[in-house]
């Protein structure tokens, strides 16, 4: 298995904005966090890690054909084809036939659209932060359909109701909270 530091410069690679590093990052935390919160192994939070950050590899090159083009990718990178399996699944529906099936698969396939709704909101605030952003102001930015408005929010409810099987508001709260506990380290890096 690739190093965190590795598997950055996998995805800057292939990535050169900015906001998809960022993005990539910031999934990869947030799987991290789950994986701790599940009581999983460090070996196994940072397998989550990996994936999380890797998810978009070939978006930003190749946008029409995302969760396609990383398998070639991901392949002569050295990644094996489980790990490339649970990239693809995030795009179940979408541009992938393969369902998310693996606990990581699924919260990845749930909390990749909702990361992008609390980064917006967190860029709105005074402090440009979601450190201090409150569910109940989460919430209201989720419901409001023009706020982030390509941020799917079916994809969420979908990934909430159907494979984690909980209640919207507990993705919500765990995902703020995962967003806030790394906070710190994802400015650091980026």
């Amino acid at each position: 298995m690739k190093s965190f530091e590795e598997a950055l410069e996998v995805l800057k690679k292939y990535n050169k904005e900015h906001f998809h590093i960022e993005h990539g990052v910031t999934v990869g935390y947030v799987l991290y966090w789950f994986a701790k919160d599940l009581g999983l192994s460090e070996e196994e939070a940072q397998y989550w890690k990996l994936v999380g950050l890797l998810h978009d590899i070939d978006f930003e090159i190749y946008p029409d054909e995302h969760c396609t083009k990383c398998i070639n990718i991901l392949k002569d990178e050295g990644f094996d084809d489980e790990f490339i399996n649970s990239i693809r699944s995030h795009g179940y529906g979408i541009c992938s036939d393969i369902e998310p099936s693996k606990k990581m698969e699924q919260i990845l396939y749930t909390v990749d659209e909702l990361t992008g709704i609390i980064f917006a909101a967190a860029k709105m605030r005074p402090s440009k932060s979601c450190k201090d952003m409150e569910l109940s102001s989460l919430k209201k930015k989720f419901k409001d359909k023009r706020f982030a408005a390509g941020c799917d929010r079916e994809v969420i409810k979908n990934g909430a109701e159907k494979f984690l099987q909980v209640e919207l508001d507990e993705v919500l709260d765990k995902t703020l909270k995962a967003m806030q506990a790394s906070e710190d380290e994802i400015r650091s890096i980026i």
